[in-house]
């Protein structure tokens, strides 16, 4: 599958022949990373940090905090591959030092080895120093510590003239089950094709920026269908994961999907079918995945109007799960307020609503049944989606929150917070 890939020099989006000619400077990383997340995971590349001429960390940190992204470029200790995991970076990617002393003190399935080779050796530090070394003996020492490879052809790095598919296997190959990416001189979907049933996923820079190949397209590549019309079934889900519904999709439906941003898919009677644009309930498009076979996709969606269903329901199964319920019958209170409405009446009097949030906060700490637990649980939750939906906060807003707290690697103490005085709140 596809990785995008931004590299960043003094805060700008560029993009690099060889490793060494800056030719295109594309501007401002964050839309790039907007537009390219719909794919999955994007690479950020620290090409100032990796060549030890500056650090682009607020910048790309900013990043992380928008969408998953593997960091690369100037992590050469761990101090450094530390901060980036608890900043909430999904993976690492290390280059020059990686070396199996570093690689045993950090958790496995979050650091990338990256082994840039210039006609076949391994070079170093922004890939101006030969090392004298191949990929070959670089992945026979590391393949046991690293839970990926980003392997990339220098000498074909930006100039949209294809990559070394006989090399990729060779390689892929040597590194048995530890996932291989490739990179440099990627160019078409068909490389992006052939490097996912070889078991390598593609890394494309130029050829997104040049227009030569639509994100779109590279997203399709690696999709297989039995049907005679080469339609692959389409699992539509929101933020949370919910399933809304099932619709079906083409490499078109998904090329105008990612071009427009939106829920577009391909009716098998009536063509493209852009969602809403009739009814009004229209999708805004997050993410597009591939299953592990490569024959079906699901479509992370933020559903907008009455739902996904033509009945006018959340989903093709009804309603939504309850507290999907309650948080759009708050967010409703909110934006069309009811007379008599108690949550009106909390919406409209924040300091009411503080007490309510300690109260029921107090009281589900004191509560000793698993039934007191759930009672006061469900009270509380209440309240604080109601002080969510006063502030424009989502359920998915949260859980977001929560995963990116989650990849953090350095654990604090845990202790309760204590005021100036002295004294526990």
């Amino acid at each position: 599958m596809i990785v995008p890939s931004i590299d960043i020099i003094r805060g700008r989006t560029v993009q690099l022949v060889g490793g060494r000619d800056q030719v295109l400077d594309a501007g401002d990383p964050v839309p790039w990373l907007e537009k390219f997340s719909v794919a999955g995971e994007v690479a950020v590349v620290d090409l100032d940090g990796a060549r030890r001429e500056g650090s682009n960390r607020e910048l790309i940190a900013e990043l992380c905090r928008r969408a998953p992204i593997r960091v690369g470029g100037g992590i050469r200790d761990l101090e450094s591959a530390r901060w980036w995991l608890d900043a909430g970076a999904t993976r690492i990617v290390i280059g020059t030092a990686a070396d199996a002393a570093l690689l045993r003190q950090l958790p496995r399935e979050r650091v990338i080895v990256a082994l840039d080779a210039e006609d076949g050796e391994v070079v170093v530090d922004g890939w101006r120093t030969r090392t004298g070394r191949t990929i070959e003996d670089r992945l026979a020492e590391l393949r046991d510590l690293a839970g990926g490879f980003l392997v990339t052809f220098v000498e074909r790095e930006g100039r949209l003239g294809g990559t070394d598919l006989d090399r990729a296997a060779r390689i892929v190959a040597a590194a048995g089950s530890t996932r291989v990416t490739v990179a440099g001189g990627v160019t078409t979907a068909e490389e992006i094709a052939a490097l996912d049933r070889l078991g390598a996923d593609a890394q494309v820079g130029m050829a997104l920026y040049t227009g030569r190949l639509s994100l779109g397209d590279a997203i399709s590549a690696p999709l297989v269908s039995d049907r005679a019309d080469g339609l692959v079934p389409t699992v539509v889900a929101d933020e949370r994961g919910t399933a809304l519904g099932l619709a079906w999709s083409s490499r078109d439906s998904i090329a105008k999907a990612v071009e427009l941003g939106r829920g577009v898919y391909q009716s098998r009677t009536r063509g493209l079918w852009i969602k809403g644009e009739q009814s009004g309930d229209t999708q805004e498009l997050l993410r597009i995945d591939l299953d592990c076979d490569r024959d079906a996709l699901r479509f992370t969606v933020r559903q907008r109007g009455a739902g996904f269903c033509h009945l006018k329901t959340t989903t093709c199964w009804g309603v939504a799960p309850p507290l999907a319920q309650l948080e759009r019958t708050l967010r409703d209170r909110a934006a069309f307020p009811e007379p008599g409405s108690y949550t009106n009446r909390l919406l409209s009097n924040a300091s009411l609503l503080r007490d309510k949030l300690v109260e029921e906060a107090g009281e589900l700490a004191d509560a000793v049944t698993a039934r007191e637990v759930t009672g006061e649980a469900a009270d509380l939750m209440y309240f604080a989606l109601t002080r969510m939906a006063a502030t424009g906060v989502t359920i998915a807003d949260v859980e977001r929150e929560l995963a990116r707290r989650a990849l953090r690697v350095s654990r604090r103490s845990g202790d309760r917070k204590v005021a100036d005085a002295g004294v526990a709140r």
